[in-house]
């Protein structure tokens, strides 16, 4: 099953309040952290909300 790397490339100062929870329950804390996530429908749908926040490469 594949994987998403999901990286945090700017912070949620500024965003509204539902950015930054989004950014937690993916695993996301701080500017530059990295976490892998299964690649499902579920994470896709936060990875398109914060699509601005992050970067998201597909790992095996």
């Amino acid at each position: 099953m594949a994987k998403l790397q999901i990286t945090q490339i700017k912070g949620v100062v500024g965003e509204k309040p539902q950015m930054g929870r989004t950014l937690r329950g993916l695993g996301l804390r701080k500017i530059g952290q990295s976490v892998e996530q299964p690649d499902n429908p579920a994470i896709r749908g936060m990875v398109r909300t914060v699509r601005h926040l992050i970067t998201v490469e597909e790992v095996d």
